[in-house]
């Protein structure tokens, strides 16, 4: 037969537990005792009560990797029987599978109720390191190593120390490992404890161990507290590293205790003395400090008067004279300024500062210097609707409204007149220091205008007959004043008589008087005057009233009647 005369493996297994009567039935696959029955090199030779006996590398009786195995003859060991037999006739075992399958039945066991498992980092591999769970080889990931990142892990190798079983496949042999874990549940059960014994306004030591925009961490012995920027110091802290650094030992008081989030917040400047009390007392209102700027913003300026105490210096209380402008373009920071305190409130921690208050008012010196009445020159700063905006001393500007450019014209017209850049002299008229506010007059310069009266209590009208001074006198004419503080007007040459010997400027004297026809007046309102126009007027009259030419009577008969009448009368 076949079968008979060449026998496959199979067949001898089935012969050979047919023969043994099927002692060694379910052998294969088991986990058995044997003894040593000899070492041979590094080899030992162990009988589990089979035809023959097996070899065992002595490698895999150490009870690490890299140690020696404590072996001798006569040793009763466990050893995993993988064949009865092999082609030599030897019973083919395992320790390794021995130590695997008995290190497997206890990790499912721990497994199945979270427990710890021991075990001994002792390789890498690609992501993370290989661990020896007594027998069994898992897998640890690279971020399951340590609570923070670890950049060298020699120093964790060949330790035995506790792992967290996070997945297992026997099937596919497969275990997947996390010291994390473990240290995360023993830091938890450290911070639990430690914040047990702490308590709000306890002061304790810690280490600097992280520094943020916002403030620090610190390390008070297994858990961390936050010690805010705004805790460091009652001075203004820019940033945590000007004060502190990583690994400083700082002392802190414990400010707030979250037992439930188990989040702590620390302070440094509650262990100092406290600036703002009797502040109110030291820093009176109305008081003048020097301060430095520490922070300019666009509403204002805070000014430092002592470490811990600020003030703010708001945009409106920074210049009497620049309106409008940013803070930054008045002072810098660290800049020393003189400040007066407008306002204290200890309890908000809130001091308001004067910066304009520390120097004179302007409008105050000016009205000293420029009393009501005074004649001042500047220059046009700006032209609005309504007037003339005049730069003067010390910066402060003074208003000419359009009533009070020119006489005798409309706001319209008179705004016409001037440009922004023109230096004017103007008369002040009136002076607000606490609306700062100076009232300037241009025509008032003049000695009078269209409305004025003249000497004899009348309006100055077209045509009216009116006395004026003589002014000034020029080769085109004549400058002249209705009545002793009248308009100013102008006589020209060719108006000062109906003769040609009468029309010349020269023949009258500045101060004399004598009678003029108001003519007109010019593009600025001014009146204009005429004495030629005066007599052709009178004439006209004389004529009309006393009789003419064509009754007989001479013109100088007329004339002369006229003239006695206006002297009786």
């Amino acid at each position: 037969m076949a079968t008979t005369a060449n026998p496959t493996r199979d067949d001898f297994a089935a012969m050979l537990n047919q023969t043994l009567g099927g002692e060694n039935e379910g052998f294969e696959g088991r986990v058995v005792k044997g003894t040593v029955t000899a070492i041979e090199n590094d080899m030992a030779v162990i009988d589990v009560g089979l035809k023959s006996e097996g070899r065992v590398a002595l490698r895999e009786f150490a009870p690490a990797p890299g140690q020696k195995a404590d072996l001798k003859v006569g040793d009763e060991v466990e050893v995993y029987v993988d064949r009865v037999e092999n082609v030599h006739g030897e019973a083919m075992l395992s320790r390794d599978r021995a130590r695997r399958e008995a290190a497997w039945d206890k990790l499912e066991a721990e497994f199945s109720q979270s427990s710890r498992v021991e075990g001994v980092i002792f390789g890498r591999v690609k992501g993370g390191f290989t661990v020896d769970l007594n027998g069994a080889v898992a897998f640890l990931p690279g971020s399951q190593v340590d609570i923070r990142p670890v950049r060298d892990v020699t120093p964790l190798m060949d330790i035995p120390q506790p792992f967290q079983i996070l997945k297992m496949d026997r099937r596919r042999g497969n275990i997947v490992v996390s010291r994390r874990a473990v240290l995360e549940e023993t830091r938890a059960e450290q911070r639990s404890g430690l914040i047990q014994s702490l308590h709000e306004g306890q002061v304790i030591e810690g280490v600097v161990k992280n520094i943020t925009d916002y403030g620090a961490f610190v390390d008070l012995g297994g858990i961390d507290g936050l010690l805010h920027v705004t805790d460091l110091s009652y001075k203004r802290v820019g940033h945590p590293n000007e004060m502190i650094n990583i690994g400083d030992v700082v002392k802190v008081q414990i400010i707030r205790i979250n037992k439930d989030t188990q989040r702590i917040s620390l302070g440094m400047k509650q262990l100092e003395s406290d600036p703002w009390e009797g502040a109110a007392a030291k820093y009176p209102i109305g008081g003048k400090f020097t301060g430095r700027v520490t922070n300019i913003t666009e509403y204002g300026a805070f000014v430092e008067l002592e470490p811990g105490i600020e003030g703010l210096v708001h945009v409106s209380e920074m210049s009497w004279t620049k309106k409008n402008v940013h803070p930054g373009k008045i002072v810098s920071t660290s800049q020393e300024v003189e400040v007066v305190i407008l306002e204290v409130d200890a309890d908000k921690r809130r001091i308001s500062l004067g910066l304009k208050q520390a120097i004179t008012n302007p409008w105050e010196a000016f009205a000293e210097a420029h009393p009501v009445g005074s004649v001042v020159e500047g220059e046009v700063k700006n032209a609005t609707e309504f007037g003339l905006f005049v730069g003067l001393d010390n910066d402060v500007d003074g208003m000419v409204h359009m009533s009070d450019i020119a006489w005798g014209v409309t706001g319209e017209e008179a705004l016409s007149l001037h440009h922004k850049g023109e230096t004017v002299k103007a008369i002040v008229l009136d002076i607000d220091s606490e609306k700062e506010r100076i009232s300037l007059g241009i025509k008032q310069l003049e000695r009078g205008g269209v409305g004025a009266a003249t000497a004899d209590g009348s309006k100055l009208n077209k045509n009216a007959i009116v006395t004026v001074t003589v002014l000034a006198i020029t080769d085109g004419g004549l400058e002249v004043q209705a009545g002793d503080d009248g308009a100013a007007g102008f006589i020209k040459r060719s108006d000062l008589g109906r003769d040609r010997d009468e029309q010349r400027p020269e023949r009258f004297q500045v101060g004399q008087k004598f009678d003029a026809m108001v003519t007109g007046f010019d593009r600025s309102k001014k009146p204009t005057f005429s004495v030629k126009a005066m007599q052709i007027a009178e004439e006209k009259q004389a004529v009309a009233q006393y009789g003419s030419s064509d009754s007989g009577a001479s013109l100088g008969d007329i004339l002369g009647e006229a003239l006695k009448a206006r002297q009786n009368s």
